[in-house]
């Protein structure tokens, strides 16, 4: 029997059972879709957690008060023995290869202007912020420089601060109240969304000093390093980690590279995408196991057609064939199905739900597509293997 015989008797045996083959292929379909559909969402977050994260550059290193034994983040408890101080952000301006710092001191109070109140998030930061965070100033300017220690009381507003407390007046010279000191508006920020549930545009920016004299603090809550590009952030690091040590005296402090923040956070969101991977899987299994089923009816049913195809010379390896090329191939069709439903409801998803983001890895679909294939290649193997080993004379008699 020669393979183009092999080929079109498998065809004809799909079509003439189309309900069977239908309902196979939909089993696999599904377990695709749902791999790709999942692993889509889950590589959709991770993109967008990590852009979330780069959105004001990617040379910059972060240093906290107090010594973490895993990674410091931003806002960690001020309770060290030397605190950090604008001194030392001086300090560390001067080292090789940093190209500006940028001093923060973050609170939370009422912002005022005339009758209008909010209460929003006040960031004490250093005139270099703008610059080191990648963010522009739309209307007016940034804080400009002062002396560190007697800085004038002037604030910059996020965009949605000054929508509610402004509406479409010009704020610019305006006298507002924060946390009930008079400060002179300079300027207003551009529009910067949401950072993993941070609203940046809902704060106002005003010097370093004068957060901390607000709020009564004693210590800064976070130095931002930006450094050239081309530097090792490993480097820096380590020049940043002499400089503060020679200072303090002790390793008081904890640096943040954002290479190992991606890193951690690359390596928590991929667990995520395997596991919802992972999920979809378990509906392809049970895919597999409906063609098994199939596959095995299939046997049993067309015993006499194997008994007569074994008696006009049909070797064991043709008939193993047979069966496991009708798998494979419906398997392979409901994969190339579920491949185009997922991809298709990912994009879909996107368009409509633009907060939920997603992103199909092509790579994900290829092993989801290949696995459809092993999975009909398997499953076909002990049904076909028992229909090859069918005696001829006892598979006709059978009819």
């Amino acid at each position: 029997m020669l393979i183009r015989d092999i080929c079109r008797l498998s065809f004809s045996a799909l079509v003439d059972q189309r309900l069977r083959s239908f309902l196979t292929i939909l089993g696999i379909a599904v377990g695709i879709a749902s791999v790709v559909l999942l692993t889509s969402i889950g590589e959709g977050v991770q993109r967008f957690a990590v852009a979330e994260f780069t959105q004001f550059g990617t040379n910059l290193i972060g240093i906290n008060p107090g010594k973490a034994t895993t990674l410091g983040t931003s806002g960690a408890i001020i309770n060290n023995v030397r605190p950090l101080s604008i001194a030392d952000e001086e300090a560390l301006r001067r080292i090789p290869g940093v190209i500006n710092t940028v001093s923060v001191l973050q609170g939370n109070g009422p912002v005022e202007f005339a009758k209008r109140s909010r209460r929003t998030t006040i960031l004490g930061v250093g005139p270099s912020a703008a610059d080191v965070w990648q963010i522009k100033v739309v209307k007016g300017r940034f804080l400009p420089e002062d002396d560190s220690q007697a800085a004038r009381s002037f604030v910059v507003l996020g965009s949605r601060v000054k929508k509610e407390l402004f509406r479409d007046a010009n704020p610019l010279g305006q006298i507002i109240r924060v946390a009930g000191e008079r400060y002179r508006v300079v300027g207003v920020m551009e529009s910067k969304g949401q950072m993993l549930g941070f609203d940046l545009d809902d704060a106002v920016y005003i010097p370093t000093v004068r957060a901390m004299s607000l709020f009564n603090q004693q210590s800064l809550m976070e130095i931002d390093i930006l450094y050239r590009s081309g530097l090792q952030s490993k480097t820096i690091a380590e020049k940043v980690r002499k400089m503060l040590k020679s200072i303090h005296g002790a390793e008081d402090f904890t640096i943040t590279t954002q290479e190992e923040m991606l890193q951690v956070l690359g390596s928590v969101l991929g667990v995520l995408t395997l596991a919802v991977g992972g999920l979809g899987g378990i509906s392809l299994l049970v895919g597999g196991v409906g063609i098994i089923t199939i596959m095995t009816i299939a046997v049993n049913e067309r015993t006499p057609e194997i008994g007569l195809l074994r008696a006009i010379g049909a070797d064991r390896g043709q008939i193993l064939l047979l069966f496991i090329g009708e798998a494979v191939v419906l398997a392979g069709i409901g994969g190339m199905l579920g491949l185009l439903v997922g991809a298709g409801t990912a994009w879909i998803l996107g368009e409509l739900v633009p907060g939920l983001p997603t992103y199909t890895p092509w790579s994900y679909a290829l092993y989801a597509e290949l696995m459809a294939a092993g999975i009909g290649l398997l499953a076909g193997v002990l049904p076909a293997r028992h229909a090859a080993g069918l005696n001829p004379v006892d598979a006709i008699r059978a009819e």
